[in-house]
């Protein structure tokens, strides 16, 4: 349960600035560019800090590391309650994506480390989904409830804060934990793989109203530091990323599994909102309402996972669940703009289904597909994966929504095709792992 409340905050911090932030950057006299910055910087923090927690929970103790994440969302939520600029709630929101990522990357692995193999750990990695999807919706009322009542965002933090103090106490109740045989840890690679993820998604937001001079330059930075990293590892004793794991079917899966989902869903959810305030006149309610409806079926179907009869396991179970979150998108096609807001509910709940289990089967087989000592770090990089696809997807399927055709809703029509393809390529690659992967 500590771990799931842990989760869910995060999840809570992360969602709240997608609507609250009109209210927010006139106070703070936020320009285009500023705004962009206030929505991407938590992940950020997110993208450049999971793996890197998960390798540092192995080797120094995941609680360890879990609770200096939850000091860091509480740290950062202050600095975001009193920020007088939008420089100082970047650095704010940035501290809160490198707190998350240490809760969210060793978190799992203490779940795993607490729970055996088996129904055991099945119903505490539904309960993990599970918490994605609540912390999502209590995320979507809360920043309704701002935007409703036109200030009152900087309370949002300070609430924030005062959870994260409230539930580290909790983290006592899951022991100590971890790796029995610590690797080494890759100072080089860590130090490259981290310079590459905050370029990338320092390099999608500078993108975001058009490919400039800096986006070009960032953009040139993130692929000389990946080149950097192709070229230290291989040579280092204890790499980042163990190498064997790049060829187990299931790992990558996973991975993969997760860099779709974020890409193809939680980009799709993150504009919906827009679609329905912009394209269909609805208003600050209705519009987090529909945000919320999708994170809430989720928890349902998460929690749901362990009494179907059903067995979503693998690579091939991950791709039979993206082939699911497809069709829900496509029932999105044909929108237009005397529709009336069910049509996007009916999107919501059909996705909200596959992504529920989603968030389970891939919370389980992230910690499963690893040896039992490096569970952090696959938890790590099954979240890295997530959330640099949620990155690339947010960035992506706004710039297509607002350019293609002459309203929202046309460039809307455009993004569910483009979406359910990714979603459905992902499937396709996953399960070709899949047959890749059986015994002879």
């Amino acid at each position: 349960m500590p771990v799931a409340l842990g989760t869910a905050l995060v999840l809570v911090t992360y969602v709240t600035p997608i609507v609250s932030l009109p209210v927010t950057a006139p106070d703070l006299d936020a320009g285009a560019g500023a705004r962009a910055w206030i929505l991407s910087s938590m992940s950020l923090g997110l993208a450049a800090a999971l793996l890197a927690s998960g390798v540092l929970g192995d080797r120094y103790g995941r609680r360890t590391v879990y609770d200096v994440g939850m000091v860091l969302v509480a740290a950062g939520a202050v600095v975001c309650a009193v920020a007088g600029s939008p420089a100082v709630l970047v650095a704010g929101r940035t501290v809160q994506g490198v707190g998350g990522a240490a809760v969210l990357a060793c978190g799992l692995s203490l779940l795993a480390a607490r729970h055996a193999p088996g129904p055991d750990r099945l119903r505490a990695t539904s309960l993990w989904g599970a918490s994605v999807g609540l912390g999502i919706a209590v995320g979507s009322v809360l920043a309704a409830a701002v935007g409703e009542v036109g200030s009152g965002w900087r309370e949002t933090y300070a609430v924030t804060a005062v959870a994260a103090g409230a539930l580290l106490p909790l983290s006592g109740r899951l022991g100590a934990s971890r790796a029995d045989a610590p690797r080494r840890v890759d100072v080089p690679g860590l130090v490259l793989l981290v310079a590459f993820l905050t370029l990338v998604v320092s390099a999608l937001t500078q993108a975001r109203d058009g490919i400039d001079a800096p986006a070009a330059a960032l953009a040139v930075a993130a692929l000389a530091c990946l080149a950097a990293l192709a070229v230290v590892e291989p040579r280092v004793r204890e790499p980042l990323l163990d190498p064997a794991l790049l060829r187990s079917p299931a790992f990558v899966a996973a991975t993969l599994g997760s860099l779709t989902l974020g890409v193809s869903m939680i980009g799709l959810a993150s504009l919906t909102p827009t679609v329905a305030q912009v394209g269909l006149g609805a208003g600050v309610w209705s519009a987090s309402l529909l945000a919320a409806l999708w994170a809430g079926v989720s928890v349902v179907a998460s929690l749901t996972l362990r009494r179907l009869p059903w067995t979503f396991a693998g690579p091939r179970g991950i791709a039979v669940l993206l082939v699911l979150v497809a069709l829900g998108q496509l029932t999105g096609l044909g929108l237009h703009d005397g529709s009336g807001l069910w049509r996007l509910a009916v999107v919501m709940v059909l996705t909200g289904v596959g992504t529920g289990l989603l968030n389970a089967v891939l919370g389980r087989e992230a910690v499963a597909s690893v040896p039992p000592d490096r569970t952090a770090m696959g938890s790590g990089a099954n979240n890295t994966a997530r959330y640099l696809g949620a990155a690339i997807g947010i960035t992506v399927l706004v710039t297509v929504a607002t350019h293609v055709g002459d309203t929202v809703v046309d460039g809307w029509n455009v993004v569910v095709v483009g979406c359910a393809c990714v979603s459905v390529a992902g499937a396709a690659a996953i399960a070709a792992l899949g047959r890749s992967g059986r015994p002879g």
